[in-house]
């Protein structure tokens, strides 16, 4: 059996890593190719994996859930959540009690199951989860405060989801169900997995810190310390309290990755390789393990159950979670299309299945596991598979910028774009800069500058930016040339680094920056505009200046006087540019459709801002 299992096993980690090329290449999240192979495995296709290949399938799924949500928590920083607070509460108080009830509303009538089925159903399918999100914000590189409500919403809903499933499940084993053993039972959970993360965390903390790890191998050590401290953070809190674990990851999760601990790149990369490996198997194993039969035995319900979620129950709670939000309408609606389920709802429905055939009743397992596959496809498929494409015709993705160049320079430039949200591409051809480029974090495609199939490979025909910023006026001048006669990009920067050859950039029309003249610019403010210029190091922090064209009609044909009253908190209009005119407004000046007005302010104001003069969103 084990000679069986062995390559067995090395084929489904391989499948899984074809599945994150096959993803790379076709932009499709990864989960697709997962699923579509595990169909194929199981005893619906080949009949390489049955029940009983994985007898201990349950714990190795429990460990494996370990390890993803730990990764998906680790990744959520603090900073990004509080610019989302808002969308990020909703998400996963309202909008999941909104999941809750619909789902099991659209379950108890189109199926005609009793309640208490109805309700684990339910509280099943809240989890959205980072197993199937992160893959589609791979493909899809929203702006950082969509993101951030997604992750922390499937982070947390995957908790929510776990622990009010397990609750849900015991409550319909008593005899006399009530409210405040619900409580007792739910809250207890959260509690014990809060408990013990916190102190795995602290732990781990006080391990890297403070203790020699020994100098040749610390990063290495210190990755596995924090893979053995999630594993047991989840198996403690199981074992005290059932699908408690799952809580006690996510905490300390967010925890380490906050914390500022030593080698956390590595520790990052690391865990991200782990999980797609894990990810992997148990995906492929439980898509495997499903009979197409559950499936057609809903009939018409079943689908009734999976369009309500799609099409009702998640847009009705992503537009009430977003409501008066800095979200704008085209975010709102992609949102509310992006809400697969993955990894939580599957496993933990296979383990109930199992305890009611058990109890003797088949048929109450049958359809668990049929509806929340059923919604597990459904979902994976149509929103995981058309994400790219629905966010391309709304227009959610952000500018494209490319940049020409890892150095200094262009690392710099990529590293400010990308934190404001930006969708950044770099080239360079030298593997050593593309190596530290993307250990960065930055997203680097190798080839020459100079080749016009490598700016093509880049995506220059849909870029807004591109920014030439290698070392050398004579390449930099190339790229600027064919970005602006050959592409038509709308906006082309070009570095010059000797001051000799701006006059030679200028008569290509390109926006120049001149090394020479930029310091020397810098150095004139410091002396002559010191508030000026200690204000500009704050941008991106607490203050920014950003531009935004004005579209939304209840401001078109207003003096400004008017819609600077509107403006949210310190957010100013400072520039004006209309017809190709740029000028410094007055109170009385009418604003048309179609001005450029540059916002100065703090910066949760200026984008509060922007998101209002664009669409009102």
């Amino acid at each position: 059996m084990t000679s069986q299992l062995i390559p067995l096993v090395a084929a489904i980690i391989a499948i899984g890593v074809l599945a994150q090329l096959l993803a790379d290449r076709f932009a499709v999240p990864s989960i697709v190719f997962l699923l579509i192979s595990g169909l194929i495995l199981g005893p619906e296709g080949l009949g390489v994996i049955t029940p009983n290949t994985f007898a201990s399938l349950p714990a190795i799924v429990g460990l494996s859930v370990a390890i993803i949500v730990f990764e998906g928590a680790f990744h959520l920083r603090i900073e990004n959540i509080r610019r989302a607070t808002k969308v990020s509460i909703r998400l996963v108080s309202i909008g999941a009690a909104i999941s809750l009830l619909g789902t099991a509303l659209a379950v108890r009538f189109a199926l005609g199951t009793g309640w208490d089925i109805a309700f684990l159903i339910g509280a099943l399918l809240v989890a959205t989860g980072p197993t199937v999100v992160s893959p589609i914000l791979q493909v899809v590189p929203v702006r950082d405060r969509v993101a951030t409500a997604l992750e922390t919403e499937g982070i947390v809903n995957d908790v929510t989801a776990a622990i009010l499933a397990v609750v849900v499940f015991k409550i319909m084993q008593l005899e006399e169900p009530t409210l405040g053993a619900f409580l007792e039972l739910f809250i207890g959970r959260i509690g014990t997995g809060v408990g013990i993360g916190v102190i795995v965390a602290v732990i781990i903390w006080i391990v890297l810190r403070y203790i020699d790890l020994s100098p040749g191998d610390a990063p290495r050590n210190a990755r596995l310390v924090v893979l053995a401290g999630a594993l047991v953070a989840f198996a403690a809190a199981d074992t005290v309290a059932s699908e408690a674990g799952v809580a006690a990851v996510a905490t300390a999760g967010v925890i380490l990755g906050n914390a500022d601990i030593p080698y956390e790149e590595q520790i990052a990369d690391f865990k991200g390789d782990v999980t797609l490996i894990v990810l992997s198997f148990v995906f492929i194993a439980l898509a495997a393990l499903l009979d197409f039969g559950d499936l057609l035995s809903l009939g018409v319900g079943g689908v009734i159950v999976a369009a309500a979620v799609i099409l009702v129950i998640r847009p009705l709670d992503v537009l009430v979670s977003t409501r008066g939000t800095d979200f704008t309408s085209s975010e709102r609606l992609f949102v509310s299309f992006v809400g697969p389920r993955g990894i939580i709802p599957a496993s933990v429905a296979t383990l109930f299945a199992v305890e009611l055939q058990n109890a003797g009743e088949s048929e109450a397992a049958t359809l668990l596991v049929g509806t929340v596959f059923l919604v597990i496809f459904s979902t994976v498929a149509l929103q995981g598979g058309l994400a790219r494409r629905i966010a391309e015709y709304l227009d959610v993705i952000p500018m494209r910028v490319l940049i020409i160049g890892s150095g200094r320079v262009g690392r710099e430039v990529a590293a400010r774009l990308e934190s404001r949200g930006e969708n950044v591409v770099v080239i360079e051809n030298d593997e050593t800069a593309v190596e530290r480029a993307r250990s960065e974090g930055l997203t680097v495609r190798i080839g020459d500058g100079t080749d016009v199939d490598a700016l093509r490979s880049a995506g220059i025909e849909n870029a807004k930016t591109v920014v030439a910023a290698t070392g050398s006026d004579e390449v930099n001048l190339f790229i600027g040339q064919q970005a602006a006669t050959n592409f038509d990009v709308e906006q082309v920067i070009c570095r010059a680094n000797d001051p000799d050859n701006v006059e030679a950039f200028d008569e290509l029309g390109v926006t120049t920056i001149s090394s020479t003249f930029t310091v020397a610019q810098a150095i004139d403010d410091v002396i002559e505009r010191p508030a000026m210029a200690e204000w500009v190091d704050m941008l991106g922090e607490e203050g920014d200046v950003q531009e935004v064209t004005l579209r939304n009609e209840a401001f078109v044909g207003r003096p400004l006087s008017e819609v600077g009253a509107e403006l949210p908190g310190r957010c100013l209009v400072v520039l004006v540019t209309h017809d190709g005119e740029t000028f410094v407004p007055e109170a009385a000046d009418t604003l048309e459709g179609g001005d450029h007005l540059t916002l100065v302010g703090e910066y949760e104001d200026v984008q509060a801002g922007v998101s209002l003069l664009e669409d009102g969103g």
